[in-house]
């Protein structure tokens, strides 16, 4: 049996098991964990800092929160953590653990499956090794209410293939012109190549909310005219803060370090309208949506 076969295989199997529900449920109750993507156009833009301190954000909030690092090779989220991993999502791909014997804790009501820095054969997964992936993800989806995915920068096949699964994707944007041109790449290719329409943009290091919402319509009225169809969310922003640079020197999130300095009171923020918004009524979030998605856009 080839890969795709046994990823449908998967599909199928899954879609047997849970045959009593709806595929139109919209409701978080049974549903599965939301999967969100946080993605950029670009390096250097925070990612990473965002994940870790939305989690942290949304376990304040009493839930239980799942971040895999899948910034294959380059990984650094448990740094944001200051945790120090044995084990990594290699170990699984290589048949030596389990996905749930190398999560962490990152803090209490935040679990993270690490990744491995430096290990370039992480950075282009063969199907195979996303078919092992996602049998593993499946034993976690009642485990947990958020799954995020902080993904590479850039549009790779491995970035691509992360975005495309989850529910929803936010893409991290600053007021640098290069951001701004690197986001608009992205959502090109992903709206082009990939059928995805919908985006959520997170406005981050920048001055106030004028300069976010000066970046957010510059970046819709381009999509408007070039790109029929996409829909851009605002999502929100984060402001320069000196806090935040300062907190990851000390390898401690911003949130949990500075709880009242405009960075963590604005993720929160962030936090609350994700929570507050519907599910998408084409997403469960749970492992037969991920697999559907990323084989759908195969064939």
């Amino acid at each position: 049996m080839d890969q795709a076969s046994s990823l449908r295989k998967i599909v199928k199997d899954s879609a047997n098991r849970q045959g009593s529900k709806s595929s139109g449920e919209a409701s978080s109750s049974g549903a599965g964990p939301r999967v969100i993507a946080v993605t950029s156009g670009k390096g250097g833009v925070g990612k990473t800092n965002v994940v870790g301190n939305l989690a942290l954000a949304m376990a304040d909030m009493g839930k239980k929160v799942l971040i895999l690092d899948a910034d294959l090779g380059l990984a650094n989220i448990d740094i944001i953590f200051g945790v120090h991993p044995d084990f990594n999502i290699g170990h699984v791909l290589s048949g030596e653990k389990q996905l749930k014997e190398i999560i962490v804790e990152g803090r209490p009501g935040v679990r993270i499956i690490p990744a491995g820095s430096g290990f370039v054969n992480l950075t282009h997964l063969t199907d195979g090794e996303k078919l092992c992936l996602l049998s593993e993800f499946e034993s976690l989806e009642d485990d947990f209410d958020y799954f995020l995915i902080d993904t590479g920068a850039g549009i790779s096949e491995n970035v691509t293939y992360f975005n495309v699964a989850a529910d929803e994707c936010i893409v991290v944007v600053t007021p640098e012109p290069t951001s701004v041109t690197d986001a608009y790449a992205m959502i090109k290719v992903m709206s082009t190549q990939h059928g995805e329409k919908r985006f959520k943009l997170l406005m981050n290091m920048v001055k106030d909310e004028r300069e976010a919402k000066a970046v957010f319509l510059n970046l819709i009225q381009v999509a408007d005219q070039y790109l029929g169809g996409v829909v851009l969310e605002y999502c929100g922003f984060l402001p320069r803060d000196e806090k935040v640079p300062a907190a990851v020197r000390q390898q401690q999130p911003f949130v949990t370090l500075y709880p009242e300095a405009l960075s963590s009171i604005n993720i929160r923020k962030v936090a609350r309208q994700l929570e507050d918004a519907p599910r998408r009524l084409d997403a469960n979030g749970n492992i037969k949506f991920f697999v559907k998605r990323y084989m759908d856009l195969r064939e």
